[in-house]
């Protein structure tokens, strides 16, 4: 026992603190709820089994592959979106999820390990594997922007996707965690993409496309209109949140180095102010391969300031997109929903401390796998 009021003093220190450090590891990661298995239906691609999906299974030519980024911040975000993927996937067995996640680093965050048990425990049966992107790989390239959590580096991942997935995988679905499906990715991975395309994405050509670039930007004779002069077509806004990739076209045409280009230029001119969005306005405006809007339903976050509710815009939907400032995991817990955002409770696997608050994802509003897009129709 500790002779003096000092000694008990510092031990009581090392004591509180080694307790502060327990807590924090284990509460580090939201707990989740195991979601139902699916099973593939009749007509489905053999691929390997799911024991090798690590290994040889990853270039099997019978899978969907789909990237999205992982940390603890979103996780219940992805959980979610994962979850819809699966419950309405005509080939739920033939998805493989490729997550980019950020390095640990100073035993601040959730580390590549915890957030693969986290995914294998909801999901065990799903293919996926997870790489670790590291922040030094954008260092010196983000600029500061109307809302700090666009600056976090993971959100420049996706510009470094054909680095870090397998060679052998042709073209990748990428997804922000904020979304949720209502019909099967399937239809949306068999995009066609003509010889002239790298990226398909849903575009908005009624958008204000010169409002995402600063005043300077549209002055410089050496940028404004001529950077889009020759493109297949007038340039549109498009949102990076739901696109489909060609990774071995965007090899050959060096994309990430041509985006971080004009990251560069834009520490140096200040052309924008919303993020990782521009660099792929700059890059593909123009050129993308269009996508039906069906497929991103976005918006529902808000705007970027006040994160307001908003309806779906008119017409079928088969993605939900709470892109913008509010996420529906947020708005839920402080008991403000919007109205969509109970659709979105619906595939929420999370575990609250209140068992009153927790259903089980089976147990939850029916969401039929086969329930047509067109129930979404507004």
């Amino acid at each position: 026992m500790p002779s003096s009021p000092a000694m008990r003093g510092e031990v009581f220190a090392v004591a509180v603190a080694l307790l502060v450090a327990v807590c924090g590891a284990a509460a580090a990661l939201p707990r989740f709820a195991e979601a139902p298995e699916y099973r593939n239906g009749e007509g489905c691609p053999v691929v390997a089994a799911s024991s090798a999906a690590a290994a040889v299974g990853v270039c099997d030519p019978g899978l969907v592959h789909i990237s999205m980024t992982l940390d603890a911040h979103y996780l219940r975000g992805s959980m979610a979106a994962v979850y819809s993927l699966l419950k309405h996937a005509s080939c739920p067995e033939s998805l493989f999820f490729h997550f980019l996640a950020a390095a640990e680093e100073g035993g601040g965050g959730a580390g590549e390990g915890e957030l693969r048990r986290a995914v294998a425990a909801s999901f065990p049966s799903l293919r996926f594997e997870i790489y670790v992107f590291r922040a030094e790989a954008v260092a010196g390239l983000i600029s500061a922007s109307v809302r700090a959590a666009l600056e976090s580096p993971l959100n420049y991942a996706r510009n470094h996707l054909a680095d870090l997935l397998p060679r052998c995988v042709p073209r990748a679905i990428y997804l922000d965690s904020d979304v949720l499906a209502v019909d099967d990715v399937r239809r949306l991975w068999e995009t066609r993409l003509p010889a002239a395309a790298v990226v398909a994405a849903p575009e908005y050509c009624h958008a204000n496309f010169s409002r995402y670039f600063t005043p300077a930007f549209w002055s410089d004779p050496d940028l404004g209109p001529r950077v889009f002069a020759g493109r297949r077509r007038p340039p549109c806004y498009f949102n990076t949140g739901v696109m489909v990739i060609d990774l071995r076209r965007w090899r050959a045409g060096n994309y990430r180095q041509r985006i971080e280009r004009w990251m560069e230029i834009q520490k140096e001119k200040r052309i924008y102010e919303l993020g990782s969005l521009p660099p792929f306005l700059l890059v593909f405006a123009g050129e993308v391969e269009a996508v039906d809007h069906r497929w991103n339903q976005h918006g529902l976050g808000g705007d970027n300031v006040h994160g307001s509710c908003r309806p779906l815009h008119d017409g079928p939907v088969s993605l939900m997109h709470w892109s913008g400032k509010g996420k529906p995991w947020d708005r839920l817990d402080v008991g403000r929903p919007c109205p969509l955002d109970h659709t979105w409770k619906s595939y929420d696997l999370y575990i609250s401390g209140d068992p009153a608050a927790t259903a089980s994802p089976a147990s939850g509003p029916a969401l039929s796998s086969t329930w047509p897009a067109s129930v979404f129709s507004w």
